[in-house]
């Protein structure tokens, strides 16, 4: 009797293992090479999806057992997979806009750069504002624009075009105009205002100085950011991108969660985001009502220390190489940036600061060693954004304070043509120092600082694996024993880089129970298929969105 029991069960539980789930799996791809991310099972051959879940990952025989009625299955003819990225630090609704906005980044001289505005200009309506740009005068050599460039062709367009680097801008005369600024202004704290040698405006504004301006250009209308969110989100997904860390000013009145939100509203494919607010203004978000769910999150702030080495604001220790008595400064004071912080953390938010040079970077460990002192231990995820020039006896720091390392790698390979001229031999050693830091034991984070580098983590992995400069200048790579293997750079643009959201329980691996966010890839990028890999398809929450 008790063998026919055990028997009857053990029919059973087979009958249960090889029957489909009830309900069953609405999609199954099989025949694939799925890096899971998981180190656990690192790889799968085929992954069972119901609504937004990923069900079961495992190989193509146990999976497809699971199909059931109404399963669609698709083969994926040997396909490499890999989590959907999330890309760490991005201007969201600036780096929208500026895809529908005049495209300076490549003009590669003082007469391109007037065309391009000129011809823009043409296009607009009288009135209409001219913004973002992204130039880049090493391009040309060096020198600095100037309104006088662009004043005869934009007479009634107002134009503040940005730096790529998003530390100085160029003003015309109608901008100046309109802002109410004359020769007259006073230099603010924090950033510079350039001038000609008689004392009238060159029409550049560096950091904190940029607020004078950009405080007084009208603000987006929904219409414009529902545009620029569309366009950034659709930008996002052909790369790959499920995910972003939006670290936009834009979000001081949660405007790309409202934006976001709208999206949704109207059934069209998104990216899950995480946004941030000023730092400054820690305290709105606690009384914001602002409810999280799965495609949107809130409760990080953004901060800055410095500014960039392109624009010399940047904090050094020491002089700029090729400017003496030039450390570039803070745009915050630390004292101001503590009370910030201490207040911020002691409230349970998230925070993440800007900080470039070596000095700022030091400062900032400083800051957060003390806050971690003074606030006592928790899970608060301190994040450096850029982290780019590191003194030696700093890097360990980040895996003792357990701080991350938000860096995007892909300025490594447009900073490296020309960063060596500002810092000298000795400390490019530890710039953009990706295997310094990993083998350190810190968390790396990967992102773009979209739209000032490209959101496309391809080309961030190559970046960080190959570090070959734009200008072809550096084959074998610039400074070489800083590079990293694709798989590292792999992991840091997909499970670290939700962690460093907070959302490593639902994203970054591809594992039961979370979300089916996916990449499926041309080829193995992990296997010699790095240069050539592109993207195929994105799907997030299971649905094909590219």
């Amino acid at each position: 009797m008790y063998t026919s029991r055990l028997i009857t069960v053990l029919f059973s539980l087979f009958l249960a293992a090889c029957s489909p789930p009830n309900p069953a799996p609405d999609l199954i791809i099989h025949n694939a090479e799925i890096w899971t991310g998981n180190e656990a099972q690192p790889y799968a051959e085929a992954m069972a999806i119901r609504a937004d879940t990923i069900l079961a990952v495992g190989s193509g025989a146990e999976i497809m057992r699971l199909v059931g009625e109404g399963t669609t299955t698709t083969d994926l003819a040997g396909a490499f997979v890999i989590p959907g990225f999330t890309d760490s630090h991005v201007h969201l609704l600036t780096g929208g806009r500026s895809l529908l906005s005049v495209d300076l980044r490549s003009a590669d001289s003082p007469q391109e750069f007037t065309r391009r505005i000129a011809d823009f200009a043409k296009q607009q309506e009288a009135g209409e504002w001219i913004l973002e740009g992204n130039w880049d005068h090493t391009l040309w050599g060096g020198e600095l624009p100037n309104r006088s460039w662009i004043d005869a062709e934009t007479p009634d367009s107002p134009v503040v075009v940005f730096r790529l680097d998003w530390h100085m801008v160029l003003a015309n005369s109608a901008a100046l105009k309109f802002c109410g600024i004359d020769a007259a202004v006073e230099d603010v704290e924090g950033g510079e205002i350039l001038r000609n040698p008689d004392g009238s405006l060159t029409g550049l504004f560096k950091d904190n100085a940029m607020n004078l301006l950009l405080d007084r250009i009208p603000p987006m209308t929904d219409g414009q950011r529902d545009r620029a969110f569309a366009a950034a989100a659709d930008y996002f997904l052909a790369n790959g991108v499920t995910a972003v860390h939006d670290v936009d000013g834009q979000s001081r009145d949660f405007a790309s969660v409202a934006t976001a939100r709208r999206r949704l509203a109207a059934g069209k494919p998104s990216v899950r985001l995480y946004a941030a607010t000023p730092l400054a203004e820690w305290k709105t978000l606690l009384s914001a009502e602002n409810k999280d769910d799965k495609w949107i999150k809130t409760g990080a702030l953004k901060g800055f220390v410095d500014g960039s080495l392109g624009s010399h604001t940047a904090a050094f220790h020491h002089d700029y190489s090729d400017k003496t008595g030039d450390k570039g400064f803070f745009i915050n004071p630390e004292p101001r940036l503590h009370e910030w912080i201490a207040g911020a953390d002691s409230a349970g938010l998230h925070v993440m600061v800007h900080a470039i040079g070596d000095s700022a970077v030091h400062t900032l460990l400083d800051i957060y060693e003390r806050v971690i002192e003074e606030n006592g231990p928790r899970d608060r995820r301190f994040r450096i954004e850029h982290a780019q020039h590191l003194a030696p006896t700093d890097i360990p720091r980040f895996e003792a304070l357990g701080v991350i390392a938000s860096m995007q790698p892909y300025h490594a390979i447009d900073d490296g043509r020309w960063a060596e001229e500002y810092l000298g031999a000795e400390r490019i050693k530890t710039t953009y120092a990706f295997r310094s830091l990993a083998d350190a034991g810190a968390h790396l984070a990967f992102g773009s600082d979209w739209a000032v580098a490209p959101a496309d983590p391809l080309a961030g992995i190559r970046a960080a694996v190959y570090r070959r400069t734009l200008d072809g200048e550096n084959p074998d790579g610039w400074v070489p024993e800083q590079r990293i293997s694709a798989e590292e750079a792999l992991i840091a643009y997909t499970r670290n880089a939700a962690f460093a959201g907070f959302a490593e329980q639902e994203a970054g691996t591809l594992v039961q129970g979370k979300f089916a966010d996916f990449v499926v890839l041309s080829g193995n990028i992990l296997t010699g298929g790095l240069d050539s890999a592109r993207v195929v398809n994105t799907y997030v929450g299971g649905v094909r969105v590219f």
